[in-house]
């Protein structure tokens, strides 16, 4: 049973218009092209945590690549976090307040790169890009002590990033969380027509229209487009956040299914009536779900 906040959330994610976008094919391009044309901000806002973290940013990468330090003591351990947002959407607010309170509480060094956006960006040169990050501080401090995360779209990088580190060779990570990740970017699951009505915030014809641009030119099972296709053999553990009204739910639970059949070992946390990345929001389902992450990051 969902708490009083989170029974409130479908009803006011539709009365303030969040499906819209998701709605048409029409309604999605037309607010990537007004994104091509006035860039969101992506910037921390400031004074977030800054009593108990510090921020710094790189360019090395070509992209802005940001690290939340805790504040006073020196991380022994690390992690990537990569946004969602349909791979057309800047980083939000809301990501920057799960990450900057996920590296005060756990006292892990958080990264945030700033990915190019498609179809600028698309999963042939961002994935690879994102998995660079990670071997890098693999090699700092140790496979066993860096974790990969992502929301949304952000989950498909970070899984398909595992994925592509895994078949270089690199050591599993000591986790990859997963917050309402896409999967399998058919959508082809018959069990999403079940769920897609209930859902106040995702769709699937505003969806396909981004998923062409982000996939490029790889076709559409390539794993780092969809990594619910990849062998998930030899992957470290995984922890997944999903909720009921969320149209990858069905996905999810396929990749659940899927990861312990190939002896990978899962946390899988489903609410029942929660919504799309419910742990980044201000309702008691998610400030569980935090605590939990930042207690996976803290090892």
């Amino acid at each position: 049973m969902p708490s009083f906040a989170g029974r409130l959330l479908p009803g006011l994610f539709r009365l303030l218009g969040f499906r819209r976008q998701f709605a048409s094919p029409e309604a999605m391009l037309r607010g990537v092209q007004d994104r091509l044309v006035r860039p969101v901000p992506y910037g921390p806002p400031r004074g977030l945590r800054s009593v108990e973290i510090e921020v710094d940013v790189g360019h090395d990468t070509g992209w802005p690549v940001y690290r939340f330090l805790p504040r006073h003591r020196t991380p022994t351990r690390a992690a990537v976090y990569v946004h969602g947002g349909a791979w057309v959407n800047q980083i939000h607010p809301l990501h920057w307040r799960l990450v900057a309170g996920l590296a005060a509480r756990s006292g892990a060094a958080v990264t945030v790169p700033i990915y190019p956006l498609a179809p600028v960006g698309t999963a042939a040169t961002v994935v690879p890009s994102v998995a660079d990050l990670i071997a890098a501080l693999v090699d700092r401090y140790g496979a066993g002590r860096v974790a990969s995360l992502g929301d949304s779209a952000g989950g498909q990088i970070a899984l398909s990033a595992a994925l592509l580190l895994r078949d270089r060779g690199v050591p599993p990570l000591h986790r990859t969380v997963l917050i309402s990740p896409a999967l399998d970017l058919t959508l082809a699951n018959p069990e999403i027509d079940l769920v897609e009505p209930r859902d106040p915030w995702l769709a699937r014809p505003g969806t396909r229209a981004a998923i062409e641009l982000w996939r490029g030119d790889l076709p559409i099972k390539d794993p780092l487009v969809s990594p619910l296709f990849g062998d998930l053999v030899g992957l470290g553990p995984l922890t997944v956040f999903s909720g009921t009204r969320d149209i990858t739910s069905p996905d999810t639970r396929l990749l659940v299914s899927r990861a312990r059949a190939a002896g990978v070992p899962v946390d899988h946390h489903e609410e029942t009536g929660l919504i799309h990345v419910h742990p980044l929001l201000p309702v008691p389902e998610g400030r569980r779900a935090r605590r939990l992450m930042a207690g996976v990051l803290a090892g």
